[in-house]
């Protein structure tokens, strides 16, 4: 009985949060190693589930960057990186075009077979994402910067009430298709859509003062403290451009964003339907 009253007390905490982001729209990355993962993977597309059946709206957009470096190993090519960005031939194209595809459709299978109404999309089709060639010190061939996004079949399948699953090509109007990072776009599709939250998904628990001391976790952040946290080498490497998503998208209007450990059971719903979170969050 008294195991039953707490998860009744679990859900009447959940339901103030449950009633404010009802037909509200949240944007979600997911990507790295933790895609791979199959386990992390079903505990993450049963939280989705679970929001899309409390009536909120996620959309999902995923990276696959481990999926590609391996096939380009394995094929003998070898993957060049500047600044993070992968250099990307035609050849390096296809094969990033193909493993992002190959991990939508599990998605969506795994996602359907959950319950719920799914669909993948695209990003260079319908221009839902659009870019231009991205400028950098050295020609890194088919990279690109997101300069615009058509959110038009995002809502159509929204509306539907599915659950939306992006993968982030894109195209430019050279007609080329072009390598989007995925945080960028994700970022992007969230401002677009004036998402309710944005969250990224990742390997560590969010945001340290200094990462060898669990204490100095930092669970609620403004803009300028995030920015003031880059410009002192606090936020370093890897988390350089997660953290400038959720700033670019707060600042184009997504109200907020938070960068929480797919590692952690039901971390999701822990994030949005608690008081506390287990993430860090960055707020305007």
């Amino acid at each position: 009985m008294e195991q039953a009253i707490k998860k009744a007390e679990v859900l009447i905490e959940a339901l103030p949060y449950i009633k404010k982001f009802h037909k509200k729209i949240i944007v979600i990355k997911y990507g790295g190693s933790i895609l791979g993962e199959e386990k992390i993977r079903k505990g993450v597309l049963e939280d989705i589930v679970f929001l899309n059946f409390m009536g909120l709206e996620p959309v999902l957009v995923h990276g696959g960057g481990p999926n590609i470096s391996d096939r380009m190993r394995s094929s003998g090519k070898k993957t060049d990186f500047v600044d993070g960005m992968r250099v990307t031939d035609e050849e390096t194209l296809n094969v990033v075009e193909e493993e992002l595809q190959k991990l939508n459709d599990i998605i969506v299978k795994e996602l359907i077979e959950l319950g719920a109404e799914t669909v993948g999309l695209n990003g260079k089709d319908k221009k839902i994402i659009q870019a231009e060639k991205k400028k950098a010190k050295i020609d890194l061939g088919l990279v690109g910067n997101v300069s615009e996004i058509n959110i038009e079949p995002i809502l159509e399948e929204v509306a539907k009430d599915r659950v939306v699953v992006v993968l982030p090509m894109a195209r430019g109007q050279d007609k080329k298709t072009y390598n989007v990072n995925a945080d960028e776009a994700a970022a992007s599709i969230a401002a677009a859509l004036k998402a309710e939250k944005f969250v990224l998904l990742t390997n560590v628990k969010g945001i340290m003062r200094n990462p060898d001391d669990p204490n100095s976790f930092m669970s609620t952040l403004s803009i300028k403290d995030t920015k003031a946290l880059i410009d002192d080498k606090v936020v370093q490497s890897g988390m350089i451009p997660k953290v400038s998503a959720c700033i670019s998208a707060l600042e184009k209007g997504v109200k907020k964003t938070h960068i929480i450990d797919a590692r952690i059971p039901h971390g999701l719903l822990l994030e949005i339907f608690t008081d506390k979170g287990v993430g860090t969050e960055i707020i305007r």
